[in-house]
């Protein structure tokens, strides 16, 4: 009699921590949709303390710490860092998960972003492939063409000589698949996709600029 109602006690309590983890979830996305991401993050943080394999928390508890680390340059490695160990906990507790990959493609990026060619290289590989993995999950993920769209880009915009030892000395092969045509058609999905997101819109026509397409970059 004591096992069961041990057991049931056990229940129930697992059940309350759940409840609370959907709860702060719920209002964490509210503080997302606001854009108070500061708040937003408390919510996902404190739904991953009453569960610490929330697969849901985790991933959008990495995208919070990731886009407060993009405007705060004295902690930004740190908060990438952070972010990165948040996604990768995402992906181990949910494999299966497109928005759990892309959180780490995104938070792996961006901080690769902050580095040198050489360091940079290290890095360009997980990204280009976790952000493959979120779309073959989920073939119109909007954050997933995104990063590969600037994964072409980015790559691009290096000097020949930098491509050169990242492909050949630096062991970044993957680079030589890199092109102005992806980037663009990666970035053009996912601003259809997702229409009033400025970011795309942004990034495109960045890349619209690279390629001397003034007047499409205008219209971006």
């Amino acid at each position: 009699m004591q096992m069961r109602i041990a057991v049931f006690a056990a229940t129930l309590a697992s059940s309350g921590l759940l409840a609370q983890g959907a709860d702060h979830i719920a209002l964490g996305d509210k503080d997302h949709n606001a854009g108070n991401a500061a708040s937003a993050l408390r919510h996902y943080q404190a739904a991953i303390a009453a569960d610490s394999n929330n697969a849901e928390a985790l991933w959008r508890a990495s995208r919070e710490v990731v886009d407060l680390g993009e405007f705060d340059d004295a902690r930004r490695d740190s908060l990438y860092k952070v972010g990165e160990q948040y996604a990768r906990r995402a992906v181990k507790a949910a494999p299966n998960s497109a928005l759990a990959h892309f959180a780490l493609a995104k938070a792996v990026g961006r901080y690769a972003l902050t580095l040198g060619t050489r360091d940079r290289v290290k890095y360009a590989g997980e990204v280009r492939a976790e952000a493959m993995e979120s779309m073959r999950l989920d073939s119109i993920n909007p954050g997933a063409l995104h990063v590969m769209g600037m994964w072409h880009a980015n790559i691009m915009r290096l000097n020949g000589f930098s491509r050169f030892m990242a492909k050949y000395l630096l062991g970044g092969k993957t680079f030589g698949e890199a092109n102005w045509d992806d980037a663009a058609k990666s970035l053009e999905k996912a601003s259809a996709i997702e229409p009033d997101r400025i970011v795309h819109a942004l990034d495109l026509g960045d890349v619209y600029r690279d390629r001397d397409d003034k007047d499409k970059a205008r219209k971006e």
